[in-house]
């Protein structure tokens, strides 16, 4: 079976949906994970439910330096063209070592819409949250300390046409596989019904 057809399989544990993706190449599961529709990722992302928890280590590898870039491409489900839909958030571990990743959207849209920076830190200790995800995506916050060499300049997500986009979201992250993770979009404490999957490019 391929990614999609395990998808559609009410019978897949995610369990198997990962040991297929682990099985692949780096090109093969890219190349997977950007055929999903967004009734597919819906179903990716309710199954996520049962698998073992994802950490902030899923996004920058412990054996990573601090202010290292890490490049996740992505595929989202909002109404554009298939091109528009792909994207990468590019994380890095902050110089302070605190329990948290600092990042930011590279979009088609960078130049018009803006960077799109945020943190991303555990939801444990907010069991609302820790139900969507262990790890959220937080737009209402921006990093607040050095990033990654060649990342724009931080801004606030309240700031230009950003606004309407990223400011006063947040995105809940579930583990897929290895590489490979799907998150659910939220404004404020509403679901949006829009999903994007990550693979990692290491």
């Amino acid at each position: 079976m391929r990614f999609r057809e395990l998808i559609q399989d009410s019978s897949a544990t995610i369990d198997a949906i990962a040991s297929y993706l682990d099985g692949l190449s780096a090109e093969d599961r890219l190349n997977e994970t950007r055929t999903l529709s967004r009734d597919e990722q819906r179903k990716l992302y309710q199954r996520a439910e049962k698998a073992p928890p994802i950490t902030l280590e899923h996004f920058v590898p412990a054996d990573m330096a601090k202010l290292a870039p890490v490049h996740h491409d992505g595929r989202n489900t909002l109404p554009l063209p298939s091109s528009l839909k792909l994207f990468q958030k590019r994380f890095c571990r902050p110089e302070d070592g605190s329990e948290r990743l600092f990042g930011y959207n590279q979009s088609p849209f960078l130049g018009t819409v803006g960077p799109g920076f945020f943190v991303a830190v555990p939801t444990k200790g907010r069991p609302e949250w820790e139900a969507r995800g262990q790890i959220v995506i937080d737009y209402f916050q921006v990093p607040d300390g050095p990033v990654a060499a060649g990342w724009p300049k931080v801004i606030p997500n309240s700031k230009g046409l950003q606004t309407f986009v990223y400011n006063g979201t947040r995105d809940y992250m579930r583990k897929v596989s290895t590489h490979v993770s799907i998150g659910a979009a939220y404004k404020g404490e509403k679901a949006l019904d829009h999903y994007f999957i990550l693979c990692r490019d290491r």
